[in-house]
């Protein structure tokens, strides 16, 4: 009898661990941070998207410090994911894609250092693909400019502000929402159809 409880114990442990998912982090800046997270809030895998504030030089910056290009943050986001749905390269191919990484400190109308296109790496693995996936990409040549994504091991990631944590979801009318974010979800509906969550 206790052999058979045992063996049960031991069987749900081992369901517990097969069910556990084992995830990861990266921190990805491309621009304003409510286009990143509103993009990547779509993609299967993806658990979380947090937006905030990466690679400066001021502990726990305002929302008002780092517009100002002085502290050296650039808006960013930090994506909790699942490997085992969505691989670090695929993520990397999406933010590739849903912003112009040859455009140095600035997208669009967002101008300044806290827009620039910068990959903050968590460990050398990390660094490897983001280095391998430049390097794809550059010798496609898909842009006619060089890439000028910066690379950057993550030091610190700082939470923005709650009004900015699922900005487009919550103000969907507004003009900037509909002008810039719009289009970029449509894009990204378009070529990336097989990695976006189910409604």
């Amino acid at each position: 009898m206790f052999d058979a409880v045992n063996d049960n114990i031991k069987m749900c442990s081992a369901s517990f661990i097969f069910m556990e998912k084992k995830l990861e982090t990266a921190v990805l800046a491309g621009g304003c941070f409510w286009c990143m997270e509103a993009i990547f809030k779509q993609i299967k895998g993806v658990e979380k998207v947090e937006s905030g504030y990466s690679g400066g030089n001021v502990k726990d910056p305002s929302y008002e410090e780092v517009c100002t290009g002085k502290t050296g943050h650039a808006e960013s986001v930090r994506l909790t994911f699942n490997p085992s749905v969505i691989s670090y390269k695929q993520l990397l191919q999406v933010f590739f894609t849903l912003h112009d990484p040859t455009s140095l400190n600035r997208q669009g109308n967002d101008v300044g250092s806290q827009y620039r296109s910068e990959i903050f790496y968590v460990d050398d693995k990390q660094r490897e693909i983001a280095e391998k996936v430049i390097k794809e990409l550059t010798e496609e040549k898909l842009w006619d400019k060089p890439i000028v994504t910066a690379l950057e091991p993550l030091k610190e990631f700082y939470l923005a502000e709650k009004y900015h944590q699922d900005y487009y979801k919550n103000n969907p009318l507004n003009p900037y929402c509909f002008m810039v974010i719009r289009p970029k979800i449509a894009k990204l509906r378009k070529e990336y159809m097989e990695l976006l969550k189910k409604d």
